[in-house]
């Protein structure tokens, strides 16, 4: 891949830390706009030496012009995460959206930055009319009361106001939709860690096999991409991707949820008996991606759930202590 300037917004994340150190390991020049409320800096200290780090709020639409200054691509991942949070801070969620989403833009603008690199999510089908899922799949907000589509909405809006700048501002515009990212340290507020903390807990029990409660029955579905390939695919992206063009980054292999909770269980060596529970409401029962797109650009898949979860499971088994009070 021919190295570039770029900015990296949201750069102290999980996935914006793994993209920072694949730009870096490929020659490109890169500066991190983070606040870390999300992230966490410590994520790229041995690599800090080789990058910017530009601290801001990507609402400030001033700072991210001053770090949108000399680049040649701005990739933004700024966002707020973490489902408890689409529930508990809507409000923020969109305000950080929408309002970042319009200072990348008017950063570009006074620049003049060529190429627009923006992740979405596969949040955007909510409850898609076929799996595996295309990129053509229409996206919808099924009930605007319900919190969680706060996530989803931002992440549509961006996409639009993406691809319809991107018409006349951008040389490129490339929106790609990440489909259930896992590895260690990706945070606490997602479903791999938090069933590892929960089996971690359990581990000990008595029981035989050990009753292991969950949301949903278990029948419910999900394709899980480990990082390194994640980041294989974005890099195929970035190098070959299409003008005003969006790709599932993901993996096709679509595993019940119940699957994962007896993976879990096996790293700790016990096996469990799930117990079922009420599903969150707004909750999809499958989701897994078509990924033939980005497979036509050179993309595979290499590491099954099998073997990237226990990786994983061994970083947050070993770091437990780092958890937050809250699960």
């Amino acid at each position: 891949m021919v190295a570039k300037r770029y900015l990296v917004t949201g750069g102290t994340g999980f996935i914006g830390s793994a993209l920072v150190r694949r730009l870096l390991e490929d020659g490109s020049t890169v500066r991190v706009y983070d606040n870390n409320s999300r992230g966490r800096a410590s994520r790229l200290d041995d690599v800090r030496p080789h990058l910017e780090f530009v601290e801001g709020d990507i609402r400030d639409s001033e700072s991210v012009a001053i770090a949108a200054r000399g680049v040649d691509s701005i990739c933004h991942l700024a966002f707020v995460n973490g489902t408890e949070f689409f529930y508990s801070q809507p409000d923020l969620v969109l305000d950080v959206g929408i309002r970042g989403m319009l200072s990348v833009i008017d950063a570009a603008k006074t620049h003049g930055v060529p190429e627009l690199v923006l992740a979405s999510s596969s949040e955007v089908y909510q409850t898609p009319p076929e799996v595996p899922t295309d990129e053509n799949a229409p996206l919808s907000i099924p009930d605007p009361l319900n919190p969680r589509y706060s996530y989803g909405g931002g992440k549509l809006i961006s996409e639009l106001m993406a691809i319809n700048y991107g018409r006349n501002l951008f040389e490129r515009v490339l929106i790609f939709r990440p489909h259930n990212v896992y590895g260690p340290d990706m945070g606490w507020e997602h479903v791999l860690p938090q069933f590892v903390l929960r089996m971690r807990a359990l581990a000990n029990a008595t029981e035989d096999p050990v009753p292991f409660p969950i949301q949903g029955s278990g029948n419910e579905t999900r394709a899980f991409v480990y990082i390194d390939d994640f980041t294989d695919g974005l890099m195929m992206m970035l190098e070959k991707g299409k003008h005003l063009s969006i790709y599932h980054i993901g993996n096709d292999e679509e595993v019940s949820i119940a699957t994962v909770a007896e993976l879990v269980g096996a790293y700790f060596g016990r096996q469990i008996s799930v117990v079922a529970g009420t599903l969150a409401e707004g909750g999809t029962l499958r989701r897994c991606p078509d990924i033939s797109r980005l497979v036509a650009l050179g993309f595979k898949p290499r590491i099954a759930l099998r073997d990237g979860l226990p990786i994983l499971a061994r970083w947050y088994d070993e770091n437990a202590h780092q958890a937050p009070d809250k699960e």
